[in-house]
């Protein structure tokens, strides 16, 4: 993830609560790195546990994405950045009703991406 990436994502994150003075304890690993660790998983279709050593231990990260789907945390941070990026300029719609190739709703395919396997 690029710096100017994470600088979108990172406004968009929920704030963690201890962050907040609500309890709970500091996380052991960056926010980024997990980030960057779930979508090395989606983009090269990797097993949990075949994780490259270059980041956190496959458990860590799993957990992570668990506790993040279980509290919906990926479709608030899913919103929260559709709802700032740019509108299209273009003539179409800035929001496809369905994709072109299957005729499946993008919120079902958007679902299906967000459902990864458990290990």
């Amino acid at each position: 993830m690029t710096d100017a990436e994470w600088a979108e994502v990172r406004a968009a994150m929920p704030v963690p609560a201890w962050l907040l003075k609500r309890g709970g304890r500091p996380e052991a690993y960056c926010h980024r790195t997990m980030l960057d660790a779930v979508r090395y998983l989606v983009d090269n279709g990797v097993k949990w546990t075949a994780l490259p050593v270059d980041f956190p231990y496959w458990r860590a990260v799993y957990d992570f994405f668990r506790r993040w789907r279980a509290y919906d945390y990926a479709r608030e941070l899913y919103e929260r950045l559709r709802r700032s990026a740019k509108p299209c300029t273009s003539g179409s719609s800035a929001r496809p009703k369905s994709s072109s190739s299957t005729g499946q709703p993008i919120a079902a395919i958007r679902a299906s991406a967000l459902s990864i396997a458990a290990p």
